[in-house]
């Protein structure tokens, strides 16, 4: 199966990365991505940028570098509500969305109420990705999880970052193997992002891969072969 895209990438933009939007499409490029996704942090992130910064995506040429552009944002689940912290408006103006839990900005409680906040996240129409959803300091009930990913038409990442040996989100790797099997169980799609906060990394999905290939996760379910799969799961949703 041939690996396309990556979407979940930032730039010096989210204050804690390394290298700018041509750098990093030029590294996808090289390392022959046709689709490159940029979710700069949204700014309830500590060091972040403005929200001016995603009014003005619009200047960005998404053709550039020689290979497709996507930028958006990674949006902070904030409460068990599921709010974010970007509003409609600015959401209506970028290419995508990933929704994820940073402990500095939605602290773990339990299981119940952390699956009821990402389910909840899941119901904004402008979310299209749930950002590793593995990360073991925030409990899940998996099987909810999976299923409320297939009734509100939003993929499930499998974040290659949460799984190196360096990777300060516990259990990440046995979470993963948990929500696949869910996944094929309930044939709901999946993402296979890097998570990548620098040129180096872009791309790079070696442990996700290693998990698909442990599981024989079934390709059809993976979306990052074919961008037309992708894009059933990125039209604005009203």
């Amino acid at each position: 199966m041939k690996d396309i895209l990556d979407m979940h990438t930032h730039t010096i933009a989210s204050g804690h990365a390394y290298n700018t939007i041509r750098e990093m499409a030029l590294a996808a490029k090289a390392k022959g991505l046709e689709l490159l996704g940029i979710a700069e942090h949204a700014p309830n992130m500590p060091g972040t940028c403005h929200p001016f910064y995603f009014y003005n995506l619009e200047v960005i040429d998404r053709n550039a570098y020689g290979i497709e552009l996507f930028l958006g944002a990674e949006l902070n689940i904030l409460d068990e509500q599921g709010n974010i912290d970007l509003p409609e408006e600015l959401l209506s103006r970028i290419d995508y969305a990933i929704a994820s839990f940073h402990e500095m900005c939605c602290p773990p409680t339990n299981k119940e109420l952390n699956t009821k906040a990402m389910i909840n996240a899941m119901k904004n129409p402008y979310v299209n990705i749930i950002g590793h959803p593995d990360n073991g300091n925030y409990e899940l009930d998996y099987e909810a999880v999976v299923i409320a990913a297939k009734k509100y038409k939003v993929l499930l990442e499998i974040n290659n970052s949460s799984m190196r040996p360096t990777s300060n989100r516990p259990g990440a790797i046995e979470n993963n193997r948990k929500m696949l099997t869910l996944c094929q169980k309930h044939n709901v799609s999946v993402i296979l992002d890097s998570d990548a906060h620098s040129e180096m990394g872009v791309g790079n999905h070696q442990y996700a891969w290693q998990l698909i290939e442990e599981l024989n996760f079934p390709q059809e379910l993976i979306v990052n072969d074919s961008r037309e799969k992708l894009m059933r799961f990125f039209k604005k949703r009203g």
